[in-house]
């Protein structure tokens, strides 16, 4: 007999209390079930189950058995539907986490381009500023910014982009230049409100020195479109990544508060939760966006 029907078998009389019911759920006979189980035990040797009239419960060693076996179980049934899915084109809903400021800036712009390449998928992109959990919160992927906090993740890097410490021409005249970081106690400056460490700036002093500069926010915004907006507004200085402020400075309405202060470069990934293989829709998402960020770079968006 088929070594793995047999372990089959067995797992499934223990996993629905009996013969009965382990016939029904492999809809097969009771008495086929019985004979793998038997056929089992004896190639084994040993005995895997207690049987009663009224009950069917695995052994000391049977138990023992079920634990492997079931893993070998599972992984063939991974490798099933591996070989599935390869052979099947991307569909279904893709649920997609990413903040707001990037998913409204360069997440949409290509959204369309992907969905005409893959009309059998659906996406729903939840924009928001906090990091969810992705299998509690039923999200396939999530684009994050910065260190990974979670190892338990799987990712792929996108591209980079780079920090700069950004202010307008009008603010730096009526207020003055910062000329290091601690003349920035003396200087109105943005914030973030939703990260927990919004009021510490991370900085490197050109001397190589790592800075984490405590400051007063004259003004908290949970979007970073916003504290681009109230920098160009002469508001105050802002820490902001170069995907948003990229354009802004090019054309001259922001400029870089301290510009001999070495750049803090971060980098971009997808994020999907483990297993031994990646869901088409995601694979093929995250395909696309390597593609669509390959010219992006610290400075280049």
């Amino acid at each position: 007999m088929d070594r793995l029907t047999e372990m089959e078998a067995f797992a499934t009389v223990v996993d629905q209390g009996g013969f009965t019911d382990a016939a029904k759920k492999m809809g097969i006979s009771k008495s086929a079930v019985s004979k793998h189980v038997s056929a089992l035990e004896a190639r084994l040797g040993a005995r895997l189950l207690n049987r009663t009239t009224r009950r069917v419960s695995p052994t000391e060693i049977g138990l023992a058995y079920y634990d492997r076996a079931r893993r070998v179980l599972n992984d063939a049934g991974e490798a099933d539907a591996l070989v599935t899915s390869m052979q099947t084109a991307p569909s279904g809903l893709l649920r997609i986490s990413v903040a707001t400021d990037f998913g409204v800036n360069h997440l949409s712009p290509v959204l369309g381009e992907f969905l005409q390449e893959f009309p059998e998928i659906t996406v729903n992109m939840v924009l928001n500023n906090r990091f969810v959990e992705l299998i509690s919160e039923g999200f396939d992927m999530a684009i994050r910014i910065g260190e990974l906090d979670d190892s338990t993740l799987r990712a792929r890097k996108l591209t980079e982009t780079s920090k700069r410490m950004i202010a307008a021409p009008s603010y730096f005249a009526q207020h003055g230049r910062p000329t290091k970081i601690d003349d920035l106690n003396e200087h109105k400056l943005l914030h973030y409100s939703t990260q927990s460490n919004a009021a510490v700036w991370k900085l490197t002093a050109p001397s190589g020195e790592k800075r984490q500069v405590r400051t007063a926010g004259w003004l908290t915004v949970n979007d970073g479109q916003s504290l681009l907006n109230a920098c160009i507004s002469g508001l105050g200085i802002a820490y902001l990544p170069s995907y948003l402020y990229a354009d802004a400075l090019a054309k001259g309405l922001v400029e870089e508060a301290i510009p001999d202060l070495p750049v803090e470069v971060q980098s971009i990934y997808a994020v999907y939760p483990p297993g031994r293989f990646t869901q088409p829709k995601v694979r093929a998402f995250i395909d696309f966006l390597v593609n669509a960020f390959a010219e992006k770079g610290p400075d280049t968006w």
